[in-house]
């Protein structure tokens, strides 16, 4: 089958504009491999610090210099439920990488924030920002050149993200990705967000909804929605940095046990010779490309319009949302998982899963099959599923047919013609808008306008009654350089309620709300934001706002001139208001990241216009 036109297209286009630095990515690639165990590079004394730790045989292997040694980066701790099953993988991955004549040792640890603990709270203002300090921890871990491939254990929103973003600096490397795999099914999530909304018109007790939330959210793997977790599992395996099927296979089975050994085999394999597979040449175009239209094809998470622009940035590549908005003009939604419909990520696994996605969209010629992946040549390879034999890991042809046509479809029988992500833009800037939740009567709303800096301001005015109308809700000074861009999940409930009364409702801002949104047309991450001189930051209330999801555009209907020459009257907190929750250490982060169409990020070029209104602001303040 060959590549779709648009596809081809697209591709194409990224390629060219990506020509240069590109270029100059693989070519730092090329000059850092080395033939054989890199640590034979290092002085002795350097050498033995390197094993100075170890006993037993891996030390006499390391310091022999013929052994690969493959390098475990983890973000394991026992709070968040989808790294806890990552304990007991050192030990796997260790005595696995020494059946097959390798060595493993425990590189470093990055950091893990839980989303769902911290939102609502100041901690979530780092969130973002812990993306770049994972990015950073993984270079720590790396930079001591004892490594010849890398094994990055990680689920999470930020955490895949930065995990790769840090190992595309040591582009040279082999790396693959080790999940820890869903939590098994609970109270459904349709159930919880009806607790939720109950609570929000105080027809529920704190009870009623701690226990809920307990039923939903109740044991070690990653929550079940389909949220940035699990966008970050199916992303990245379309883009063949897991192993086949590896992504939702639950934790405590024996299949995900032999897939983690068999990870930690595979990276030995791929570290030398000729499987010699480096992380910067699996991620190249046609693979971020394929990425892409995995998170179109499944409605996934919106904050995937960031990290994938940040991770293709790390590997030389300039993805934008243009191309997010061409592709998903022709790929066709094929999966219903909540927020998107009532079905859970185990449902999606039971009815064909990953394996299927990619056996359809390849046959529709939407994804690319030519690309390296970490389980060889090409992404046919991903057709296929892990099972256990008599006790040994093999893989099958996944299914020829979707078991569940309400979860998942076949590309010539979609749910929706189109991707479940769209771009906005108009003169209010630009945003994104994820669709595949919201009904077709929803998501056209013009109203007048209620602004709000804070989510608190807008749960106070819901509870006193002042938003018992059609409204377009603003919530801005809530992106990356105003307050580290939180996500504003405390907004939907009380949202809901008001579209559920009858209101045409619609929210507009420069925050985030990632692969939780919902039925509200949501309008996310404006660009660019209040904080420094966009459009935003001088609308009022109101102002009539248009968001047309249908065409594509996000508008306010007041005169050009007379908007422009609006005083400013709020701002983002200062460096003394931005404190408490550890906020103050990541202030150098706060004033260095570039703007949401740029993924985000401290570490990509980025224009120096981006900064000239947070200038001209603080000046007028």
């Amino acid at each position: 089958m060959s590549v779709h036109p648009v596809v081809a297209e697209v591709t194409a286009r990224i390629a060219a504009r990506s020509a240069a630095g590109r270029a100059a990515y693989l070519e730092r690639v090329a000059q850092a491999h080395r033939e054989g165990p890199a640590r034979r590079d290092l002085a002795c004394s350097n050498l033995a610090h390197g094993f100075a730790g170890i006993t037993g045989g891996d030390k006499d292997l390391l310091r022999a210099l013929r052994r690969p040694n493959v390098a475990i980066v983890s973000a394991y701790n026992d709070m968040l439920s989808a790294h806890q099953p990552m304990h007991e993988y050192p030990a796997w991955i260790k005595e696995a990488a020494r059946a097959v004549g390798g060595v493993a040792q425990f590189a470093g640890g990055v950091p893990a924030m839980c989303d769902g603990i911290t939102q609502g709270r100041a901690g979530m203002e780092l969130s973002l920002f812990s993306r770049e300090v994972i990015a950073m921890a993984t270079g720590v871990a790396l930079a001591h050149e004892m490594f010849d491939a890398a094994l990055l254990l990680g689920v999470c929103d930020k955490i895949v993200p930065g995990l790769l973003i840090g190992a595309l600096a040591f582009g040279h490397l082999p790396a693959i990705l080790v999940p820890a795999g869903p939590m098994h099914s609970g109270l459904p999530n349709s159930e919880k967000a009806r607790v939720r909304q109950l609570f929000a018109e105080n027809k529920a007790t704190r009870e009623d909804l701690l226990e809920a939330e307990a039923q939903s959210y109740h044991s070690p793997g990653t929550c079940t929605f389909y949220g940035t977790a699990n966008s970050n599992q199916l992303v990245v395996e379309v883009m063949g940095l897991h192993l086949p099927g590896a992504s939702f296979v639950p934790p405590g089975t024996k299949l995900r046990k032999a897939l983690t050994e068999e990870a930690a085999r595979r990276a030995v394999e791929i570290s030398r010779g000729g499987e010699y597979t480096p992380v910067g040449h699996v991620v190249d175009v046609k693979s971020v490309v394929n990425g892409v239209v995995a998170l179109l094809a499944t409605g996934g998470s919106t904050n995937h319009t960031m990290h994938l622009v940040a991770i293709a940035s790390a590997a030389g590549i300039e993805l934008g949302w243009d191309d997010f908005a061409e592709l998903s003009s022709v790929v066709p939604l094929l999966a219903r998982v909540y927020p998107n419909g009532s079905a859970d990520i185990n449902h999606f696994q039971a009815a064909g899963g990953v394996s299927f996605l990619v056996s359809t969209l390849l046959d529709a010629g939407l994804l690319h099959a030519d690309v390296k992946t970490v389980a060889g040549d090409g992404l046919d390879r991903y057709r296929q599923e892990p099972v256990l034999v008599e006790g040994v890991l093999q893989w099958r042809p996944g299914p020829p047919h979707s078991l569940d046509t309400d979860v998942l479809r076949p590309a010539s029988d979609p749910f929706a013609p189109d991707g479940g992500l769209r771009m906005l833009s108009g003169n209010l800037g630009r945003a994104v808008i994820k669709v595949s939740a919201v009904k077709p009567e929803n998501r056209v709303v013009e109203a007048p306008a209620r602004v709000f800096t804070s989510q608190e301001a807008f749960s106070a005015a819901f509870r006193a009654g002042e938003l018992e109308r059609d409204v377009v809700v603003v919530v801005r000074q809530q992106g990356p350089q105003a307050n580290g861009m939180p996500e504003l999940h405390k907004l939907t409930p009380a949202l809901g309620v008001l579209m559920d009364r009858g209101f045409k409702v619609a929210l507009v801002t420069d925050g985030r709300m990632s692969g939780a949104s919902g039925k509200i047309p949501a309008a996310i991450q404006v660009t660019p934001e209040a904080a420094v001189g966009g459009p935003l930051a001088r609308v009022r209330d109101g102002d009539v706002l248009r968001l047309d999801a249908e065409t594509g555009t996000l508008e306010v209907f007041v005169d050009p001139a007379e908007l422009a020459a609006r005083d400013l009257v709020d701002f983002p907190p200062d460096a003394q208001a931005w404190t408490g929750t550890g906020r103050e250490l990541f202030a150098a982060l706060r004033r260095a990241v570039g703007p949401a169409d740029r993924g985000a990020s401290v570490f990509g070029p980025i224009a120096a216009s981006h900064f000239e209104g947070q200038f001209n602001q603080e000046v007028s303040r």
